[in-house]
């Protein structure tokens, strides 16, 4: 009941209110609340800290951003989604709140939009070797198959395109990756494919900030092959795996196209199947399965590149005597 008390005295207050309104539309920093509500960054700050000792909101570091979104779980979540449901949209303080919110993601997209222009030819090109990314996403559904997943990890996703191929297939999704601007590429796409269980957030891949055994399904698309270290990044990604959960991990053959080592920051050009799978079977990993897609050779794509699709299943870790004991 204390618990109860701390969140609705939280929640009693017409700014905080409208906080909580806000985040319902997504995640935000203190700064864009900041620009909706036209009050200053401390008062702010105090409201947003009061919300979040409450439960009611979650805070996500970002490197030196911190973002905002409601709670997912618990009690703050029930308590937020039952003030959420009272609001209305037709309340004049609201409206002006939400135009106020929309100018405030159009400049995020603006921002977003023109990072991706100034990458999206060396993407193209690279694209251009192999085959078309929705045979290649067909594919990957196809191996992945249409069991229903609690929770699911997208290392280095980008422009969150992976959470967007199986958000139907999660209760609850999560990306991460080290490029700020991907990460509001990939809010922004999330947002508009109505995602609203999918999130993404600022993560090192070789120290992942969950705890051991947490995801059904952990993905790692074209990825792998612009790390230095790609071995200990999948055991990493094979530690926060429930046993009997997937990973999928999606790169490249072997190929000899040098010019994606010095054009694109390729650090390897390709892996075999044979050390793939032998990371992941050092990784405890079982049912190792992998999948070739080869586009059809032509005079235009002489250079042609290989996509592999590897999968493996997370091995429950036997009982020793003691611990049966």
């Amino acid at each position: 009941m204390e618990q109860l008390v701390t969140a609705l005295r939280a929640i009693g207050e017409p700014t905080r209110l409208r906080i909580i309104s806000l985040l319902a539309r997504g995640e935000l920093t203190v700064s864009e609340l900041v620009s909706v509500l036209g009050q200053s960054q401390p008062r702010v700050s105090r409201h947003i800290k009061l919300l979040a000792s409450a439960g009611i909101v979650e805070r996500l570091p970002e490197g030196t951003w911190v973002f905002y979104r409601l709670a997912d779980h618990g009690q703050g979540q029930k308590i937020a989604q039952n003030v959420i449901s009272l609001l209305s949209d037709t309340d004049r303080i609201m409206a002006r709140d939400k135009e106020r919110l929309d100018a405030v993601k159009h400049a995020r997209t603006q921002a977003a939009n023109t990072y991706f222009a100034e990458v999206a030819k060396d993407w193209e090109h690279i694209r251009s070797l192999h085959l078309s990314e929705s045979s290649v996403e067909t594919a990957l559904r196809e191996t992945v198959g249409s069991r229903r997943f609690k929770s699911m990890l997208d290392i280095g996703t980008g422009t969150g395109r992976i959470l967007e191929v199986f958000g139907q297939q999660t209760d609850h999704a999560l990306g991460i990756d080290l490029s700020h601007e991907m990460l509001n590429l990939a809010r922004l796409n999330l947002e508009l494919a109505g995602l609203s269980h999918c999130s993404v957030r600022h993560s090192d891949l070789y120290s992942l900030p969950f705890e051991t055994a947490r995801f059904d399904l952990v993905t790692i698309h074209q990825v792998l092959h612009y790390i230095d270290e790609p071995k200990a990044a999948l055991t990493e990604a094979a530690r926060v795996l429930a046993p009997g959960g997937l990973m999928a991990i999606v790169d490249f053959a072997p190929h000899q196209l040098e010019f994606l080592r010095d054009q694109h920051a390729h650090r390897r050009l390709g892996f075999t199947d044979a050390e793939m799978e032998d990371w992941m079977r050092a990784a405890r990993l079982g049912k190792i399965s992998h999948l070739a897609l080869r586009p059809k050779t032509t005079k235009e794509n002489a250079q042609h590149l290989t996509v592999k699709i590897w999968t493996g299943e997370r091995v429950a870790t036997p009982v020793s005597a003691r611990e049966k004991a």
